[in-house]
């Protein structure tokens, strides 16, 4: 099993951004945890982080015909990029989306999603510890969902 884990915009940042809202956790630190529980549950992972769009929307073509499913923290994205959307739909991936903070008890406009509605599962408001919930959601989800 072969999945990508997408990282939006400045989340390259993490660590030092409102560490308050985010976390202490830099990026690399939860790709490297990522990456070790998902050779725990024998899965390759693939990472990518960009602040760019058309970059996110890019890479999740890329995906198609190679990866079985994507973790998707689309960030500000979350709320704006009807682009993303329609490349995970495109893709025809499963997907879980994913927060570090609540978007739910955030300002009124984070609260809503281009991407829930067609979302596996949605997790928010764990910090990092929200990636590695996610991994094992979409994880389970694929080996159900096989024959």
């Amino acid at each position: 099993m072969r999945l990508l884990v997408l990282h939006g915009p400045n989340l390259n940042l993490l660590g030092s951004r409102e560490p308050g809202l985010y976390g202490s956790c830099s990026l690399e630190q939860i790709n490297a945890s990522l990456h070790e529980q998902a050779a725990r549950l024998g899965v390759e992972l693939l990472s990518f982080q960009s602040n760019h769009e058309g970059a996110l929307v890019d890479r999740i073509q890329a995906a198609r015909g190679d990866t079985d499913g994507i973790l998707i923290n689309a960030a500000a994205y979350t709320h704006t990029s009807i682009a993303l959307r329609d490349a995970l739909l495109a893709v025809d991936l499963p997907f879980v989306e994913l927060h570090l903070s609540n978007t739910h008890s955030r300002e009124l406009f984070r609260h809503h999603s281009y991407l829930a509605d067609r979302a596996v599962g949605v997790i928010c408001g764990f910090g990092s510890t929200s990636y590695r919930l996610a991994l094992d959601g979409l994880v389970d989800h694929l080996r159900l969902s096989r024959p």
